[in-house]
């Protein structure tokens, strides 16, 4: 896999992209990584990349010739005629949220291009004829979409074939299953009177099983009910997940709990 970064500072990511699940990708050949620095492709001699904008107002909007050309320089062109295989998305504070889903989808690609936002916002032409899509982390503003893009390459790379080296790690992350992760402990087994819970000291692989299931869908239930909307859960999930709402209900103890 391939993902291009289309910047106006290609000084930021390289310290990142040579390090953690990102290096081990790339040292299995598993991604490839491209800097493209804007300025290069723009026709002043300032290199200007931003401009005022039309109408008036304060702040700075980033140029569309720019970045119309680092993609047609990496032969993606516009959308809706770009090889199959490729998606540009624009880091935005007005994207959609980024996702594990997303993630995943974005693991099956051959190429992915992320152009970074700067200023205070990008002319419209570039969401409008130039990305398949705006994404954003969250509801916080950034100084620009480095930091952003950076976290999507991170959250793609892990999902490589052969990346990460036992693909459960993967699979039991938070969000891949549909809900939060279950809690984990490790040695020492009782830490200034905190003990390990029992059931995980057993040995009882079937029961342990069955408490980090119901520990995870505790957690989720309780940080981020809404998952459970669309999670796929079991007769006995949705049992354990209709205990919890009546002790809820009922401000009764959580007899649920191991």
């Amino acid at each position: 896999m391939r993902i291009s970064l289309l910047t106006i500072f290609p000084d930021f990511f390289p310290p990142a992209l040579a390090e953690g699940m990102i290096r081990a990708a790339r040292e299995k050949s598993r991604l490839e990584t491209a800097i493209v620095h804007l300025r290069e492709f723009t026709d002043d001699s300032h290199r200007s990349t931003d401009d005022y904008p039309f109408g008036g107002g304060v702040g700075m909007i980033m140029k569309v010739d720019p970045i119309a050309r680092a993609l047609e320089s990496l032969a993606v062109g516009e959308r809706g005629d770009r090889p199959a295989g490729t998606r540009v998305a624009l880091l935005s504070p007005q994207g959609a949220r980024f996702t594990q889903d997303r993630a995943i989808a974005y693991a099956a690609l051959d190429h992915l291009v992320l152009v970074c936002g700067r200023y205070k916002g990008v002319d419209e032409r570039v969401s409008e004829r130039l990305v398949d899509e705006e994404l954003s982390l969250g509801d916080f503003v950034l100084s620009g979409g480095e930091p952003a893009a950076l976290c999507v390459v991170d959250a793609v790379a892990r999902l490589l074939p052969g990346v990460v080296g036992d693909f459960d790690s993967v699979e039991s992350d938070s969000f891949h299953s549909g809900l939060l992760d279950t809690p984990y402990y490790t040695r020492p087994a009782d830490y200034r009177g905190w003990p390990v819970p029992d059931v995980l000291l057993s040995g009882n692989h079937g029961a342990i099983a069955r408490w980090r299931r119901e520990a995870a869908l505790r957690r989720t239930f309780e940080r981020r009910p809404e998952l459970l909307e669309g999670a796929d859960l079991s007769p006995e999930d949705r049992r354990f997940v209709r205990g919890l709402e009546r002790a809820r209900a009922t401000g009764g103890p959580d007899d649920t709990r191991a």
